[in-house]
C-alpha cells in the first residue's frame, strides 16, 4: 500500500508538472489521464471491489455534463456548478442503486447500461431544457487557452486525486472489507451480518458522483454539450476496459490501466487512421487475455516468482524441520 501511495504521488506530480513542457499537445493528453484515471477509480469501487459489472458510467458522466451546465447557463459560478452537479448525481445515484442494485450479474449490467440510453433519449426529447439534439453551448472560460488549459488540467487533478484517496481509504476501512466480501459470495456476507444493500449502495453512490463531477468539468472544458456525445456508450465500455487493463480491486491498477489505455489509444490512431476502432479492439482483447489480473497483477506474479527460489533453500536450512 505504501509503494502504492508513492508511486501514485510521483505520477500526479509529473501530470502537474505538464504545462511547465509549454507544449498543448502534451497538456491535452495529460488533462484526458487525469480524467480517465478518475473515472477508472470511480469504477473500481462498485467493478473491482464489490464485483458488479456496471456499464452506468457514461450515464453519470452525462447527467453531471447537463447539471453543471444548465447551472452555469442559469448564472452559478462554473466551479459551484461543479459541485452542484456532483451532488445531483450523487443523489440520482443514490436512488438508482436502492432498486438496479437488487439485480446481478448480466441483468445488472444490462439494467445500468440501460439507464444511458434512457437519459440520453430524455436529453434528447426535453428540448426546452436540455437543448434536445442541438445541445447546449457553456460560457467560455476567459483568460486564454493556454489558462483555460491549465485550469482544467488542474481539476482534473484534484478529482483523480480525491478518487485516490476514496479508495485508499475504502481499501483500508470496513467498506472494503464489506465489498470484498459481497465479490466473494454475496449471500454468505449477507447471512455474516454484512449490510450488503447499504454497503453496495454506498460504493455504488461513491462510483457515481465522482463521474458527475468529471462530466461537469469535460463540459466546461469543451463548452459545448449534445446528447450523444455526453451519453457515449463507447465511453461506458472504456472505462471497464481500463480498469481490468491495470487490475480490478486493487489501488494502483486503474490508474495504470487508465494510463496505459490511453497511450495505446493515440498511438493505435496515429499509425491505424482507417481502421483504428478494430485495431484497438483487438490489441485490448489480446492484452486482456494475455493478463488476465492486468498489468499489476502480471507484476505481482513476476515478483512472486522471483522471489519463490529464494524460499526453497530455508526449508532444507540448519534448525528447520520438516
Amino acid at each position: 500500500m505504501k509503494n502504492s501511495i508513492v508511486l501514485f504521488t510521483v505520477f500526479a506530480v509529473v501530470l502537474a508538472a505538464v504545462p511547465l513542457a509549454g507544449n498543448n499537445y502534451f497538456l491535452q493528453q495529460a488533462t484526458f489521464v487525469a480524467m480517465y484515471c478518475a473515472l477508472a477509480l470511480s469504477w473500481n469501487l462498485i467493478g473491482g471491489y464489490a464485483g458488479y459489472p456496471s456499464f452506468a458510467t457514461a450515464a453519470f458522466v452525462g447527467l453531471g455534463a447537463y447539471a453543471g451546465a444548465l447551472l452555469q447557463n442559469a448564472g452559478v459560478p462554473m466551479v459551484a456548478a461543479w459541485f452542484g452537479a456532483t451532488a445531483v448525481t450523487a443523489v440520482f445515484a443514490a436512488l438508482l442503486g436502492l432498486g438496479i442494485l437488487r439485480m446481478k450479474g448480466h441483468y445488472f449490467a444490462v439494467g445500468s447500461i440501460s439507464i444511458v440510453e434512457v437519459l440520453r433519449l430524455v436529453a434528447s426529447s426535453w428540448s426546452d431544457f436540455t437543448g434536445g439534439g442541438e445541445g447546449l453551448n457553456l460560457p467560455i472560460l476567459p483568460g486564454g487557452p493556454e489558462f483555460a488549459g491549465r485550469v482544467f488540467l488542474y481539476a482534473m487533478l484534484v478529482v483523480m486525486v480525491a478518487c485516490f484517496v476514496i479508495t485508499v481509504l475504502v481499501d483500508r476501512g470496513r467498506l472494503g472489507f464489506a465489498l470484498r466480501c459481497i465479490e466473494q459470495n454475496e449471500d454468505a456476507a449477507d447471512m455474516v451480518g454484512i449490510d450488503v444493500t447499504r454497503a453496495k449502495t454506498t460504493a455504488f453512490t461513491l462510483s457515481a458522483l465522482f463521474c458527475g463531477t468529471t462530466g461537469a468539468i469535460s463540459a466546461s472544458w469543451v463548452a459545448y454539450i449534445a446528447p450523444t456525445d455526453a451519453f457515449s456508450i463507447l465511453m461506458t465500455l472504456k472505462v471497464p476496459v481500463m480498469v481490468l487493463l491495470g487490475g480490478p480491486g486493487t489501488v494502483l491498477g486503474p490508474v495504470i490501466g487508465a494510463t496505459s489505455f490511453v497511450l495505446i489509444e493515440q498511438t493505435v490512431w496515429s499509425r491505424f487512421l482507417d481502421y483504428n476502432q478494430a485495431a484497438l479492439g483487438i490489441v485490448i482483447v489480446l492484452l486482456i487475455f494475455f493478463l488476465p489480473g492486468g498489468l499489476l497483477g502480471r507484476l505481482r506474479w513476476g515478483r512472486a516468482k522471483k522471489t519463490a527460489p529464494a524460499a526453497a533453500p530455508s526449508a532444507s536450512s540448519p534448525g528447520v524441520t520438516s
